[in-house]
């Protein structure tokens, strides 16, 4: 038993021994079932808070010669398992954890020799009768043994990425560290000698060009988790049984939460979900666990409208990505696409894999995202809020010409790339073009089931303010009049989804004259 060669089980005691706990040791049954196959080379990429070390930890304490975890895991789901015992604990694990040897090795400069020197020492004390020789890699230590004793290995690499990330601008160690990866998992020998390799990060494996440097390994990332959706972070499942449990209003943590899209799997943030369970506070714990620093650089690109995204997206909206073209790394950023890719990985954005789009998927993430710009001070989205919120005021002033006039505007400076075709971009632009509203408001309700039809949009304002603030429906007409919308709301009875609201109402009609190129706006209160 060693730090790296065979550890013990108690990290993942640690964990199992947590107030929360959720049971995801099915994963198991994936790894089982395609260990000592070709299909047992994975890339299991999540963002930050999403458990990657835990899974790690949990694959090393089942999988480990160094330990006995019979006792851990036979009263969880894996222990249903009919091969359950078959594997458990049957193989020489190597587990690396990148982040931590780089700041036990003094740095980058050192982390690679560090590595190799530590691991090949505790494989001479777990295999003395092995000639490994005076100057051995860590593969070819693994093949030696492999080919005196017939023994496998399980290799498990969290944060594997670090240096990718943190050390973008220094090929060399870049190119050393692939270099090693590729000595310990491509080729035919290290099919011998492994049994199962998993790795886990925030980012896929680098490309190089057109191919990965590791293309034998199958990749699972926030843009497509495929069997392993479900264990990446919380599924609804889950957090509606933890919010039982706790007591926890389950569509408020919903709201402020879930929104990543994996397969049939909505996923929520696990850390996120833990706290608001255990402090009961509804607040943004992102911060606590992380940087702004990376956001804004992002954001400011001098890429062709990537802001103008930003803002949709921080405002509601999807956009279309092409995730394709993404080179996996931190500095290689072609276009628009890349630089949304990369928050999609970072778990910034979500990723609907079916329609193409990008989204912010709660309300957790755009108050995060709102905060890096005003504390990183991107000026064009602070001067964009201040319109949005004189909009929003002329709105509730009932200040009808105001409000044309600051559609207009906005749709002029900010949104311009929208092409306007149709009453569908109309509601891209007005969704933007309220962005402050999301202050005081939940997400607007789009197409909301009301009377006899559907209400374009629905704002309920937040409880603790709708004692200032209205509920608002909004009705949108292309090249028809203001007047024509309002009429919509009466005569379709669009209120009538809000008749259990005790507050006050206002209706908007809103139309875009295709000749003229101007806004109109109407807008009433709901007389009670």
């Amino acid at each position: 038993m060693g730090r790296f060669v065979n550890p013990d089980n108690n990290a993942f005691k640690t964990v199992i021994g947590a107030n929360i706990y959720v049971d995801k040791t099915e994963i198991i049954n994936y790894t089982n079932r395609v260990i000592e196959t070709i299909d047992g080379y994975i890339c299991n990429s999540r963002p930050r808070r999403f458990g990657k070390s835990m899974t790690a930890d949990m694959l090393t304490a089942y999988y480990s010669k160094g330990c006995d975890s019979r006792e851990i895991f036979e009263n969880l789901a894996i222990g249903e398992s009919g091969d359950f015992e078959e594997y458990l604990n049957k193989y020489d694990v190597l587990h690396l954890d990148i982040q931590w040897c780089m700041t036990a090795s003094g740095g980058a400069q050192n982390v690679l020799s560090y590595i190799n020197e530590n691991v090949i020492k505790e494989l001479e004390q777990e295999y003395p009768d092995v000639p490994f020789g005076s100057d051995s890699s860590i593969a070819n230590a693994l093949s030696l043994i492999h080919a005196h004793t017939g023994n496998r290995f399980v290799i498990i690499m969290d944060e594997w990425d670090v240096l990718i990330r943190d050390e973008a601008h220094n090929a060399s160690i870049q190119e050393s560290y692939i270099n090693l990866l590729r000595s310990l998992f491509k080729g035919s020998e290290p099919s011998r000698y492994i049994a199962l390799a998993y790795l886990t990060g925030i980012l896929p494996i680098k490309k190089l060009k057109t191919q990965s440097a590791l293309n034998n390994f199958d990749e699972f990332t926030m843009l497509s988790g495929g069997p392993l959706s479900k264990y990446i972070g919380f599924t609804d499942e889950e957090v509606k049984r933890l919010c039982m449990q706790y007591d926890i209003d389950y569509p408020k943590v919903k709201q402020w939460y879930d929104g990543y899209v994996l397969g049939e799997y909505q996923v929520y943030n696990p850390k996120a979900v833990v706290s608001v369970m255990t402090r009961r506070d509804f607040v943004s714990y992102w911060s606590q666990t992380g940087s702004y620093d990376v956001i804004v650089p992002l954001i400011n690109m001098d890429f062709d409208g990537l802001k103008t995204a930003v803002i949709e997206m921080i405002s509601g909206t999807q956009v279309k990505v092409d995730v394709t073209s993404f080179q996996n790394d931190t500095v290689s950023f072609a276009n628009r696409d890349d630089v949304i890719t990369y928050l999609i990985h970072l778990g910034y954005l979500g990723y609907d894999k079916t329609f193409q789009t990008a989204f912010v998927p709660n309300e957790e993430i755009r108050q995060e995202l709102v905060k890096a710009t005003k504390r990183k001070n991107w000026d064009e989205f602070v001067d964009f809020q201040n319109e949005s919120q004189t909009l929003l005021e002329a709105v509730l002033d009932m200040d009808e010409e105001s409000v044309a006039v600051g559609i207009e505007k906005i749709h002029n400076e900010y949104t311009s790339a929208i092409e306007y075709n149709n009453e569908n971009s109309l509601s891209s632009v007005l969704t933007i073009a309220l962005l402050s509203s999301m202050q005081y408001y939940f997400k607007p309700v789009r197409e909301l089931p009301t009377g006899r039809g559907f209400a374009d949009f629905v704002y309920i304002p937040k409880p603790e303010y709708r004692a200032d603030y209205p509920a608002l429906v909004v009705e949108l007409k292309w090249n028809k009049s203001a007047k024509t919308a309002m009429e919509q709301i009466k005569n379709r009875k669009y209120t009538q989804s809000l008749e259990q609201y005790t507050g006050d109402i206002m209706l908007v009609g809103i139309n875009y004259d295709k000749k003229s190129k101007e806004h109109s706006c109407v807008i009433e209160e709901l007389a009670k």
